[in-house]
């Protein structure tokens, strides 16, 4: 599949480049724009000039690499994201991917295992009556979509950080990366900051039910520090690892941590 351009046609790619100065964190913008920061200033900081498109781009990414870099600094491993009551719970929770419900992978789960890979010492796979009889927990939290809209939803499962240690994964590692049963093999990474965030859960029910086939049956991350993307479902395989491997979305531009 064809990785996402940063450049827009017909935009002056010295514009566009300022612009993305603007989808910096508040507080870094503010420090930036504080030192006196220009266009110089940040061709400077990602080392390249911007004198066509290929420049522009390479400057661009760049800038979303510095943009992860800067929010990974930021977040706070101790902060939770808010919870709701019962009440709060958004009715029908709308379905969410870039494909139609009809699409969406049908599992059996007399076949279906979580593969787990990398840096662990225990890569035994784990059928989903096994995940079930693990330790479960249930949190009310928002769903916020890169799209522009949010919903609340119940959800219960495993905190992955227990099941981390269950498995005797190393947690100095940098990443959890998973694989998806979507029809485009979905995949992403997570920080391990973020993996082992008291809110970050596999998550088997939602709404005291069974995980339903919309929401990611057998088993979906649900991640509320971050944006709904990095909530990845169907998930048939996790890897602890120190590489970047990157991601369904991420390979297209989407900047990596994407905090909520």
């Amino acid at each position: 599949m064809a990785k996402r351009s940063f450049l827009i046609p017909g935009v002056d790619k010295r514009l566009l480049i300022k612009d993305s100065i603007k989808a910096m964190p508040d507080l870094t913008r503010r420090r930036f724009i504080s030192g006196g920061a220009s266009l110089g200033a940040l061709t400077l900081l990602a080392g390249c000039d911007v004198i066509d498109s290929d420049s522009a781009e390479g400057l661009l990414k760049k800038v979303s690499k510095f943009n992860d870099a800067v929010q990974s600094w930021m977040f706070n491993p101790d902060a939770l994201a808010p919870t709701f009551p019962d009440s709060a719970i958004t009715k029908p929770f709308p379905f969410n991917a870039y494909y139609t419900l009809d699409e969406a992978p049908e599992i059996d789960a007399a076949d279906w295992k979580l593969e787990v890979r990398g840096l662990v010492d225990n890569k035994k796979s784990w059928t989903l009556d096994e995940l079930h009889a693990l330790p479960q927990v249930t949190q009310v939290t928002r769903h916020i979509c890169v799209e522009g809209w949010s919903a609340i939803g119940s959800w219960t499962g495993t905190p992955l950080r227990d099941f981390l240690k269950l498995i005797g994964a190393d947690t100095r590692a940098k990443y959890v990366w998973f694989n998806c049963a979507d029809k485009d093999g979905y995949n992403s990474p997570l920080d391990m900051r973020t993996a082992l965030h008291p809110q970050t859960q596999m998550t088997f029910k939602f709404a005291d039910q069974i995980l339903p086939r919309a929401y990611g049956y057998p088993m979906k991350i649900r991640v509320p520090t971050k944006l709904g993307f990095k909530n990845p479902k169907y998930v048939v395989a996790m890897e602890v690892t120190n590489d970047y491997k990157g991601g369904y979305w991420e390979d297209q531009g989407y900047n990596s941590f994407s905090g909520s």
